[in-house]
């Protein structure tokens, strides 16, 4: 082992070549079959509460293929599941403490093969960045993938895939660069419009593309000039949460069949998610005051938060502004970010789910929250808008209802049709259920991710010996 490596170990920020083969990861790698590629998976946090959905995929494809998990950053496990936080120890972290032992890897290649070092400093940084903080972020990605590049040659890694198209590719395709290895990655909703300025070449250097919906597929196909069509993989998502023990006509709060009958009042209705421009939940707060004005009897649990800790801006104040000036104090409840382990309490103690989600002025957009699919998964019948990829899996009439977006009067009569009619309510909450449960199938959409890891590398192996 090479000395400048093992000088690492113990450090308690940065996982070094000696953490990551562990007796418990070669364990790992020798109980999947010989000739699986070994893959590395680039985050800036892992695990993160706001991403569930990469939680799952990684643990369900730790089940098919010998997986180390590599984040950015340092552990940031607030809010976090409890399983989340037991997984968190298996991740190999950088934060700033690790900087010296990165910047001594970048001055030995800078040594050893100043062209190529320059050339890919080049290629990372020399384009003109949206904002500070992607610029920084990029900045970090570079001095990492440096890092990286050494250290997953002798880790025995095979391919390294950054589950977003950011500063976690810019990583992953520098290490993967020096490595010699070939370098994949997603993208999802916002990450397209506005996109950053390398995007097109990530796109052209990616030994394939995976998305998680089809209205993102065609985006990321028809993006720029191209680069990616034809090696872009649909995988959805694996559901997040627990399946619900089966209940007779009645699940997470679904009121029975009863033809017409109403809703028992008031009527319980539940939002989640990031207070981002993406959400809505402003014309949501619109839509709940018309239901008020009309003599509907309902409380509404916006539950999520962010604001400007998360670089979302300050939905929240405007949230919290609207609330006020529409008289919803006792209508709206904000409890702030929700821990997962309660999502399913939550969900239980509602009758339906909202997601009035809007597509913003610079064309960021939601794919399909997950929240949507934990509701489905649940039993909840949900409202949403039918912006990007929201009708693939709320379809209307049928799993849900479907509204346009930025409609607060359109939001607010969906809702009420919902909470006058049990029975209809029911009937599409039974079937998101089974269309989430079907769709979002953790075990057969992990299978297929593995899979498509496997085939692409079996093709470049094979490519590279021709």
């Amino acid at each position: 082992m090479n000395a400048a490596f093992a000088a690492v170990s113990g450090h308690a920020q940065t996982r070094t070549l000696e953490t990551c083969m562990t007796s418990s990861s070669r364990q790992n790698r020798q109980a999947h079959a010989a000739g699986l590629p070994h893959v590395a998976y680039v985050l800036l946090w892992y695990p993160l509460f706001t991403q569930p959905f990469i939680f799952r995929e990684v643990q369900g494809l730790r089940e098919h293929l010998p997986l180390s998990v590599f984040s950015l950053y340092s552990h940031n496990l607030r809010h976090c599941s409890t399983e989340m936080r037991e997984a968190a120890g298996q991740t190999h972290t950088f934060g700033i403490r690790s900087l010296p032992r990165l910047l001594a890897e970048i001055c030995r290649q800078m040594f050893f093969h100043p062209l190529r070092t320059s050339r890919l400093f080049f290629r990372t940084m020399g384009h003109r960045w949206n904002s500070l903080e992607t610029l920084g972020e990029n900045l970090w990605a570079f001095c990492v993938g440096v890092y990286l590049g050494r250290l997953f040659v002798e880790a025995g890694i095979d391919m390294v895939y950054a589950p977003w198209p950011r500063g976690t590719a810019s990583a992953a395709w520098v290490a993967a660069s020096l490595a010699g290895l070939p370098f994949a990655t997603s993208a999802r909703g916002d990450n397209l419009d506005p996109a950053d300025p390398d995007l097109g070449d990530k796109f052209r250097a990616a030994l394939f593309l995976r998305a998680n919906n089809a209205a993102d597929k065609k985006r990321i196909e028809e993006f720029d000039q191209g680069q990616a069509r034809g090696k872009v993989e649909l995988v959805y998502n694996c559901l997040t949460l627990p399946l619900p023990a089966p209940a007779p006509e009645k699940t997470c709060g679904t009121q029975a069949p009863g033809g017409q009958q109403p809703m028992q009042r008031p009527v319980r209705l539940l939002a989640l998610g990031r207070f981002d421009v993406t959400k809505g939940f402003d014309v949501l707060v619109r839509a709940c005051g018309l239901l008020r004005d009309r003599g509907m009897d309902f409380r509404l649990t916006l539950a999520g938060g962010g604001g400007a800790a998360m670089g979302l801006g300050h939905m929240d104040r405007q949230i919290l502004r609207l609330r006020k000036d529409l008289g919803l104090e006792e209508h709206i409840f904000l409890p702030g970010l929700v821990n997962h382990n309660d999502l399913p309490r939550m969900l239980a103690e509602h009758d339906i789910f909202v997601a009035p989600c809007v597509m913003h002025s610079s064309g960021r957009r939601d794919g399909i929250p997950n929240t949507v699919i934990e509701a489905m998964s649940c039993g909840l019948p949900v409202v949403s808008t039918t912006v990007n990829a929201l009708p693939e899996v709320v379809r209307n009439g049928q799993t849900g209802l479907g509204v346009p977006p930025n409609d607060p009067a359109a939001l607010a009569d969906a809702l009420q049709c919902l909470a006058d009619d049990a029975g209809m309510a029911a009937r599409l909450a039974s079937n998101g259920r089974d269309l989430a449960r079907t769709m979002f199938d953790s075990e057969r959409n992990s299978l297929e991710t593995a899979r498509i890891f496997i085939h692409h590398f079996s093709l470049w192996k094979r490519t590279c010996a021709a």
